[in-house]
């Protein structure tokens, strides 16, 4: 492992918990904001439409990914800026 990968490594870290603690409170606030209440249905939740399930689980899996994206590109970014060094492949 490069020495540039080996010191991104805990940022990356860091960046990935904040990322899934950011996510989860916009998707709590998106899905409130659609007027339900609560976490998203799970799929075995008897008093669940099919389309309340599957709703539910796309929109979180793409808030997700977009905030995970967005925070890593941007710890990359400034990994990049201070140390000259691209912490990528």
């Amino acid at each position: 492992m490069k020495p540039a990968a080996l010191a991104y490594k805990p940022i990356s870290i860091g960046a990935g918990i904040a990322g899934g603690i950011v996510a989860g409170v916009v998707f709590r606030k998106v899905w409130r904001g659609l007027g339900h209440e609560g976490d998203r249905p799970k799929a075995t939740a008897a008093d669940s439409s099919w389309s309340e399930v599957l709703t539910g689980a796309v929109l979180e899996a793409v808030i997700f990914a977009v905030v995970k994206t967005a925070i890593d590109r941007g710890s990359a970014e400034i990994f990049h800026r201070m140390t000259g060094v691209w912490p990528g492949k």
